[in-house]
């Protein structure tokens, strides 16, 4: 367990200030949750986006740069300088929901008996503002030109489309992560409160499998059905399920055929591999990679195409140490406080994935998420982005987490 290094009276400061600015935070949040910003709502997601770096640069005082799209959304990057060379701390928010146009007009933002309702309401435009706010608390009380960022720099990532597996935005995180410390993610606490500590990884693929078509009444026999091959495989495939600790095989799309008085020339499976761990999915893919090479149906072959990767989120020595601060915090601020791991990935599993130390789940409570009735609670907003702004305050003052940068910096890179 870390020694306590934010003090409850520190703590009850930036509580006092996040107080303050509650009404100002739920008048953003109804601001943004009713823009239609699904990921593939260019126009909405880049609104989104222009209010964000506003925000970081006429509120903290960020250098901001745009990495723009021609079809998604632009990528919003606020970096922050500290005082001094303490760690860098990554911050990544997404501005994209799952909806579709109308959406918010169908069904706005709305507040009844102290929840919040709306499309991304808590996945994640409760989580974007906390990471914004809890800054804006830690600078609340510095004079203008005053140093105030406890770290040495913080950079605040808008992700446009982490909705659909972060295509775009994964080359930049990917960047700023290679040069952080600590890896923060603002995806919201799961429903009960819990903070989120480790994430299955996925890896999505596609099977293209090859036979021969022929006239299935006249001369089946000079067919090598594709449909056939594919049904031994997806049986296969799904026996990989639990086949290690945290691992699930999932045949989710399958397209074959054309006609029933043909045979079956080529199939198509999408397949969904989870993991808890790196080892657990290096041996699922081992095993898939064997499956597809093994035909039962002789003279068909299968073209194995990898079309997303997301590494697990594992809650390693220096995640854990993070984990332990948050919880010394909340504990400081009477509450308590649980790590979780969940099936879903995020923008974590990318830093994590590189060996930066993350934890996620850091926005207020929220439940219901894609759906109709996703909701944020409206009294967890305060503790939340407080205990958020603590954990800065925290890395900021860690020894080990100084130690972490000094072998970062220090680390030499093989040469090729």
């Amino acid at each position: 367990m870390p020694e306590r290094l934010v003090s409850a009276t520190e703590l009850e400061a930036l509580r006092t200030r996040v107080l303050r600015m509650q009404a100002a935070y739920l008048l953003d949040l109804e601001r943004l949750v009713n823009i239609d910003c699904g990921s593939y709502t260019k126009a909405g997601v880049d609104a989104v986006g222009r209010w964000t770096a506003e925000f970081l640069h006429d509120q903290l005082g960020a250098e901001v740069t745009i990495d723009p799209n021609a079809e998604l959304g632009d990528t919003v990057v606020g970096v922050i300088n500290g005082p001094g060379e303490g760690p860098t701390v990554l911050m990544i928010g997404h501005m994209d929901t799952v909806f579709d146009p109308g959406t918010a007009g169908a069904r706005p933002f709305r507040v009844e008996d102290g929840i919040a309702y709306g499309p991304g309401v808590t996945d994640m435009k409760g989580g974007l503002l906390a990471g914004l706010y809890a800054l804006r608390a830690l600078m609340a009380d510095a004079e203008p030109g005053e140093p105030w960022l406890p770290v040495g720099r913080v950079v605040f990532i808008a992700n446009p489309d982490e909705e659909i597996g972060s295509p775009v935005s994964t080359a930049v995180i990917r960047s700023w992560a290679s040069a952080s410390d600590v890896a923060l993610v603002l995806e919201c606490a799961r429903a009960n409160g819990d903070i989120v500590s480790s994430r299955k990884g996925t890896v999505d693929l596609e099977l293209r499998i090859r036979g021969r078509a022929a006239h299935a009444g006249v001369e089946p026999e000079k067919g090598r059905s594709a449909i056939l091959e594919a049904s031994h495989k997806i049986i296969a495939l799904h026996a990989l399920t639990g086949a290690w600790p945290g691992t699930t095989v999932n045949v989710g799309v399958v397209q074959a055929g054309t006609r029933p008085n043909v045979v079956a020339e080529e199939a198509l499976l999408r397949v969904d591999l989870r993991s808890i761990t790196r080892a657990g999915m290096e041996h699922l893919e081992t095993s898939l990679q064997a499956i597809a090479e093994v035909s039962v149906v002789p003279d068909v072959t299968c073209q194995v195409t990898e079309t997303g990767r997301h590494w697990p989120m594992e809650k390693l020595e220096r995640s854990g140490r993070l984990v332990e601060h948050a919880k010394e915090i909340a504990e400081s601020m009477g509450f308590q406080l649980k790590d979780t791991g969940t099936g879903g990935a995020s923008d974590a599993n990318t830093t994590s994935g590189m060996g930066v130390p993350s934890l996620d789940g850091l926005g207020p409570i929220g439940g219901h998420d894609h759906a109709p009735g996703e909701y944020l609670e409206l009294n967890s907003i305060v503790p939340r982005t407080t205990l958020l702004a603590g954990l800065v305050l925290a890395v900021g003052r860690d020894a080990q987490v100084a130690e972490w940068r000094t072998r970062r910096l220090t680390r030499v890179r093989p040469t090729t």
